[in-house]
C-alpha cells in the first residue's frame, strides 16, 4: 500500500512571502496541492490519458514536459497498450525528479521510462514523440521563450502526433475574469486552504506563473504549425487543449 501523501501547508503562516519555487518542500507535498488546487484534475488527467491512448504508436516515445512527480507518466503507463514505448519525464526541478524516481520506480511499468533535468528557457529535445504532454507547464514559461519550446515540441512530434496542452488561462473581459477567479478561490476553499493560505499563494505565483487567453495559446499552436486544434475541457479559468501534427 503507498504511503499517505503529506498534506500541503506550504503557505499556511504569515509573513514575507518569496517566489513560488517547485523545491524540495513543495515537492513533498506536491500530489496533495495538485489535487486540492486544481480543479477536475482526475479527469484532467483521465482525458489525457485517453487521448494519449488514441495518438501512441509502437516504438514511439511519449513526453512529460513538466513531469514533476510522475503521476502522468504512471497513468500513461496504464493506459496505453502498444509495444516499444518509452516514457520521458522533463522537468526543471531535480526535487520534483528525485520524487518520480521513487514513485515510478516502486511501480511496475510496462513501459521503459527516462527522467531528464531540463530548464525549457534553455531548450529541449524531443524525438520519435507520438504524443507529448504539458500539463499546467507552459505558464510558468517566461513568454518570451514559449513559442520557441513549442516549436520545438511541434518539430519533435512525427506526423499524426498529438500535443496534450492543459493551462491556467485568463479572459479579455474584466467581468469573466472577476467571476472566474472568485468561484476558484471558493473551490480552494472548499478543499481546506485558509484566506491566509490562498493569498499567500497568489502573491508567490504573481511573477512566476502567467496564463494567456485561450485564443492566444491556440494562436501560438497555429502559428508554429499545428493545423488541428481543438479544447477538450474547460472549467473557469482551466483549459485543456489538443493540437495535432
Amino acid at each position: 500500500m503507498s504511503k499517505k501523501t503529506p498534506q500541503d501547508k506550504v503557505f499556511e503562516t504569515d509573513g514575507n512571502v518569496s517566489d513560488f519555487k517547485f523545491n524540495e518542500e513543495v515537492a513533498d507535498v506536491f500530489d496533495d496541492m495538485v489535487s486540492r488546487s486544481v480543479p477536475f484534475y482526475e479527469e484532467m488527467q483521465r482525458m489525457t490519458c485517453e487521448l494519449a491512448a488514441d495518438f501512441v504508436t509502437p516504438e514511439s516515445n511519449i513526453y512529460d514536459i513538466g513531469c514533476a512527480t510522475g503521476t502522468t507518466l504512471l497513468r500513461i503507463d496504464a493506459a496505453i497498450r502498444e509495444p516499444g514505448v518509452t516514457l520521458i519525464g522533463i522537468d526543471n526541478s531535480e526535487d520534483m525528479l528525485d520524487k518520480a524516481r521513487r514513485k515510478l520506480g516502486e511501480a511496475e511499468l510496462t513501459c521503459a521510462f527516462d527522467l531528464k533535468l531540463c530548464d525549457l528557457h534553455k531548450g529541449l529535445e524531443a524525438k520519435n514523440a507520438s504524443v507529448i504532454t504539458m500539463l499546467l507547464t507552459l505558464q510558468f514559461i517566461r513568454p518570451l521563450y514559449r513559442e520557441r519550446i513549442v516549436q520545438r515540441i511541434y518539430d519533435g512530434l512525427n506526423a499524426d502526433g498529438c500535443l496534450i496542452l492543459i493551462e491556467k488561462v485568463t479572459s479579455e473581459d474584466t467581468l469573466f475574469n472577476r467571476l472566474f477567479i472568485q468561484h476558484y478561490y471558493e473551490f480552494k476553499r472548499r478543499n481546506g486552504y485558509s484566506e491566509t493560505e490562498i493569498a499567500n499563494k497568489r502573491e508567490a505565483l504573481e511573477n512566476v506563473l502567467i496564463p494567456y487567453r485561450m485564443d492566444e495559446n491556440m494562436q501560438l499552436l497555429h502559428r508554429v504549425g499545428f493545423s488541428q486544434i481543438e479544447a477538450f475541457f474547460r472549467w473557469y479559468n482551466f483549459c485543456g487543449m489538443i493540437a495535432v501534427k
